[in-house]
């Protein structure tokens, strides 16, 4: 009997620590697939429809397109003036069977639309260079949907003869929302447009 007595602490103290284990094992269950379905949420909305990397004269520019649909809550905020941004994204590393790829080569377009409410037009800055001006939305977002091509390497940065990975995407940045714009968009799935990378080979065929 005494030692029934002596072991009932170290039983109720396992027993608390199974329970806490269960729990926390739920919790890191319920969070990982909570952080997958919001991973997935991301990637939902934008295609890549066309994705190249051509060589120019200058160096290798990149020719990408891109299909999706802007939700009503979007349309709405840039109607009401709220400026929103669009980062298109390329990615270039060169394989190496004996060690870690190469170091990436990275670009970023960025091209931000905005309507003006006092001139009642929109208008769309590049790489925050000169403002283009446009009549409807659906003209600026095909900017957005058919950017120019555009330099994401010199001439010099690729070697004659390699093979590289080259990865594109597309998404709206809202990082750059306003705090209660970025709350909002937190919750609302039209905020979170964002693309796959698409990936694909180039091999450097011109010197």
């Amino acid at each position: 009997m005494l030692m029934i007595k002596a072991l009932l602490p170290f039983l109720f103290a396992t027993k608390r620590l199974q329970t806490f284990k269960g729990l926390l094992l739920t919790l890191l269950v319920v969070f990982f697939c909570s952080l997958s379905s919001l991973q997935l949420a991301y990637a939902e909305g934008v295609e890549v429809t066309t994705a190249k990397l051509e060589s120019a004269d200058d160096g290798y520019r990149v020719f990408v397109g891109f299909s999706f649909e802007l939700g009503n809550d979007v349309k709405n905020a840039i109607n009401e003036g709220i400026p929103v941004s669009f980062i298109a994204e390329v990615e270039i590393n060169r394989p190496r069977w004996y060690w870690f790829d190469e170091k990436s080569i990275r670009s970023t377009q960025t091209i931000k639309i905005q309507y003006d409410l006092w001139r009642r037009q929109y208008t769309a800055a590049v790489n925050g260079g000169l403002k283009q001006n446009f009549a409807t939305l659906d003209e600026i977002i095909k900017l957005v949907k058919q950017p120019r091509r555009w330099l994401v390497a010199e001439k010099n940065a690729l070697s004659f003869g390699s093979t590289y990975n080259v990865a594109v995407r597309l998404k709206l940045d809202s990082s750059q929302l306003s705090k209660p714009m970025l709350i909002t968009s937190l919750s609302n799935s039209g905020w979170r447009l964002s693309s796959d990378w698409k990936r694909f080979t180039f091999k450097v065929e011109e010197k």
